[in-house]
Order: structure tokens, then C-alpha cells, then sequence
């Protein structure tokens, strides 16, 4: 099912009204919205399922950062209305999850993190991207999965088209830089909301270390390790992580 973009209010979002529990997806740096493509199908039913725009190449260059982008994340949860939010996030939407539920531990009635940035990451946006060759585009598209053949053609396009476009290559670079300085080591102890932790063993951009030390930090936390995975666990093996999703939902949904 097909859920159109709203923009109101200097927020784009997709809503799919399924239900009364909201399910907040953060994206990546790279990530679109065709990533969640699987959490919305099987979800957008049963709960309201959220997917905001991050205005990476939108927003004031002064406020470019994660910390600009979790502002962002706060005013669109004020603006809509919702009490509490079960929060996911891949990348380093997982980040700005993370920095979001330290800020405001009221909102959350969970996190889910899969491949997330906040302890370490090895990412194509921590140096200026190299501009113009597509092969090397598409090698580290590739590299972000186990099975190359999850980068499709579209995917490798948009992200050549974003590197090649100066304006928005120096934006990622800026924002990688921005998680990189955001290091969240000290402050994990201190979320109390329930987490579930999706990662790729073969995760080349966030290793399967980053996921078990986010575990270990994290004290109501558990963690799933996904064979023959990479770095965004809902594309590769969308059966299997939407099964743990649910299974997580069910238990922590009052």
C-alpha cells in the first residue's frame, strides 16, 4: 500500500492511521523512504505508523546537525499531537532516536535501533564523497548490504545524484561529522525505555560490536544478531525483523 507524503507546517511525512499506538521511523543519512518499505506494509494497520522527512538538505546550514535534526523530531511530535511514540531508527536516524529519548524520556514508549551511529560507524559521509564516479558510488552502496543485489539501480542513483549535487554532498559530510562528535558512550545508562536491538553480523558500516555494546549499555535492552545481514536488517530480511519488531510491540504496548 502506497501512503501519500503530507507537508504541512514545514514537516513532511508519511502517516498511515492504522491505529491508536504511534510507530515513529527515523530515517539515515542515505535512507528514503522506500527503506521502510516493509515495517509499512506489515504495520500500517495496526499502528500508526510515522516516517518523517529529515530536512537534511532542507534546513538552515547554522542548525545543520544531529542536534538540529532532533529539534526537528521534537517540534513534528509536538505538532502532531502525540503523546508517546515507539521510536525506530536505522542509522543515523537510530542516532537522533537515541538523542530524542534522552531528551525527552516522557515521548517514549520504546526504541528500536537497527545499524545505529552514537558509539561508532564507519560511514561514506565521514570524508568528502568522491564526485562523479558512479562505480565507486555503487561499490559503497554495495558494501552497505550482504547481497549486493539489495542496492538496486534506483538506490545507487539517488545517492550518486546526491553526492554529485555540491550543496548537498558538503550537507552530508557536515552531518556525518556532527553523529561523529554526538558520541553517546556516557549517556546509555541512563535510558530506562524498553529497546530492541536488530543488527546485521555482517554490518560493515556500524559492526556487529557497535550493536552488542549498545546492548551491554543499555540496561532494558535486547538484541538480535541477523545472519548473512548488513547494515539495514529491514531491507535484507524483512520477514525475520518485522517478526521481532512485533513480538517486541506486543510485549511493550500497554
Amino acid at each position: 500500500m502506497d501512503y501519500p507524503i503530507t507537508e504541512e507546517g514545514g514537516f513532511k511525512y508519511i502517516e498511515t492511521k492504522g491505529g491508536e499506538q504511534n510507530l515513529l521511523l527515523l530515517h539515515g543519512l542515505f535512507g528514503a523512504l522506500s527503506n521502510f518499505a516493509s515495517i509499512l506494509q506489515h504495520f500500517g494497520q495496526q499502528y500508526n505508523v510515522v516516517v518523517p522527512i529529515l530536512p537534511i538538505f532542507d534546513m538552515p546550514f547554522r542548525k545543520l546537525g544531529v542536534s538540529g535534526l532532533v529539534d526537528h523530531v521534537t517540534a513534528f511530535v509536538k505538532k502532531k499531537g502525540y503523546a508517546k511514540v515507539h521510536v525506530l531508527g536505522n542509522s543515523l536516524g537510530g542516532h537522533i532516536a537515541l538523542l530524542y529519548a534522552l531528551a525527552h524520556p516522557e515521548r517514549i514508549a520504546s526504541i528500536t535501533l537497527t545499524g545505529s551511529s552514537g558509539l561508532f560507524e564507519s560511514a561514506m559521509g565521514s570524508t568528502f564523497p568522491k564526485r562523479g564516479d558512479y562505480d565507486y558510488i555503487k561499490k559503497k552502496a554495495e558494501d552497505t548490504f550482504y547481497d549486493p543485489a539489495t542496492a538496486t539501480k534506483e538506490l545507487v542513483d539517488e545517492i550518486f545524484d546526491t553526492v554529485n549535487d555540491r550543496n548537498k554532498a558538503i550537507r552530508v559530510v557536515a552531518t556525518a561529522k556532527s553523529a561523529i562528535r554526538h558520541n553517546l558512550r556516557e549517556r546509555l545508562q541512563t535510558i530506562t525505555a524498553p529497546t530492541l536491538l536488530i543488527w546485521g553480523k555482517d554490518d560493515q558500516v556500524t559492526p556487529a560490536f557497535v550493536g552488542e555494546e549498545f546492548h551491554e549499555r543499555i540496561q532494558n535492552s535486547q538484541l538480535f544478531m541477523l545472519d548473512k545481514c548488513g547494515h539495514a536488517p529491514m531491507m535484507e530480511h524483512p520477514e525475520v525483523f518485522n517478526q521481532y519488531l512485533e513480538t517486541f510491540l506486543e510485549e511493550v504496548v500497554e
